[in-house]
């Protein structure tokens, strides 16, 4: 059973930095391409980063420069660290893994195999 557990959320100020980590059991995270999603009130949720089946790193454009993607295979964790946070960052975010993701696939909420429950970042003064 793959399960997913992200933590790491919390309030921060605008310029402020947070890392959202997301603790995989049941499978190696190494196998899998892994993604992190953000849904903010009202809107759909959208990708934010991931790294495909391949290796490749991808982010929303509104984040580039910003949020750093990465996973520890030793902790099977995946993270993804923010800094120069903005308000408009508020959202819930959720982490996922999809096998056999190519491309910016993983951007995508379709074909995700497992996401996690969400952690909510409030960027506020």
């Amino acid at each position: 059973q793959l399960q997913l557990v992200e933590s790491g959320g919390g309030l921060v100020q605008p310029g402020g930095s947070l890392r959202l980590s997301c603790a995989a059991s049941g499978f190696t995270l190494d196998y899998y391409a892994i993604s992190w999603f953000r849904q903010a009130p009202g809107k759909d949720r959208e990708g934010v980063s991931c790294i495909n089946t391949g290796g490749s790193i991808y982010y929303v454009d509104s984040v580039k420069g910003r949020f750093t993607i990465s996973r520890d295979s030793a902790k099977n964790t995946m993270y993804l660290q923010m800094s120069s946070l903005k308000p408009e960052d508020t959202a819930v975010y959720y982490c996922a893994v999809g096998a056999r993701m190519y491309g910016s696939s993983c951007l995508y909420r379709h074909g995700m195999d497992s996401w996690g429950k969400g952690t909510l970042v409030t960027v506020s003064s």
